[in-house]
């Protein structure tokens, strides 16, 4: 269960954000999902909410997360937070008309039960945004060199590659519509420009949006 290392390291984790580079980053992936997350009617959900951040951002209502500490930190941005795995939504189908899932498939045990899980929570003309850190990128390069290393996050992550992500979002039945992509800048750095997103999908990007439907 990946999820139980950010349970012990919540604190660290949420405070990243607050570090120079942690608030120039977090603002280029902020810009680069906001405007696919906005094309899709409320309510929305984040599946791997996290400490909030990104939901308290976008106005996002729902949160689900595993991990009680960040769960408490997301309910105390405001996020309506239940506590419960990605692979089994607690919620009615066709509850949601946007879906944002940042970082989360990377961390999950079987991510295609989660993105068949997604389909059956969203509305038929709802969708679903996905924020990633692509395989063959210099970033995850980067974190899984941390990650074999022995750092607690980098090494339970699972990078995957644009055609595997493809793959599994056809197989749960759902159309790849759009990319946007931004951090051109290598990793590893204390401080970062702001970029902003570009649309299509690059390899040298090191955050990647993609806006899916069913």
């Amino acid at each position: 269960m990946p999820y139980k290392v950010f349970d012990n390291r919540a604190g660290e984790y949420d405070a990243w954000y607050d570090t120079e580079a942690g608030k120039a980053i977090f603002a280029m992936e902020l810009e680069c999902i906001k405007p696919f997350l906005q094309r899709y009617s409320r309510p929305y959900l984040e599946v791997g909410v996290g400490s909030g951040r990104f939901a308290q951002a976008l106005e996002i209502e729902y949160g689900v997360e595993p991990a009680p500490a960040l769960a408490h930190m997301a309910k105390a941005r405001g996020i309506k937070v239940t506590e419960a795995i990605g692979e089994e939504l607690p919620f009615p189908d066709k509850m949601f008309g946007g879906i944002l899932m940042a970082f989360t498939l990377c961390f999950l045990d079987n991510p295609q039960k989660a993105l068949q899980e997604a389909g059956r929570v969203i509305q038929p003309e709802g969708g679903l945004v996905l924020g990633l850190i692509l395989r063959d990128s210099p970033w995850a390069e980067f974190y899984a060199g941390k990650g074999k290393e022995g750092h607690p996050i980098y090494s339970k992550a699972r990078f995957l590659s644009q055609e595997e992500v493809e793959n599994l979002l056809q197989m749960c039945g759902f159309k790849v519509l759009d990319y946007r992509s931004t951090l051109f800048q290598p990793p590893g750095q204390s401080t970062y420009q702001q970029e902003s997103p570009v649309p299509g999908y690059f390899q040298s990007a090191g955050f990647v949006a993609i806006r899916s439907r069913r």
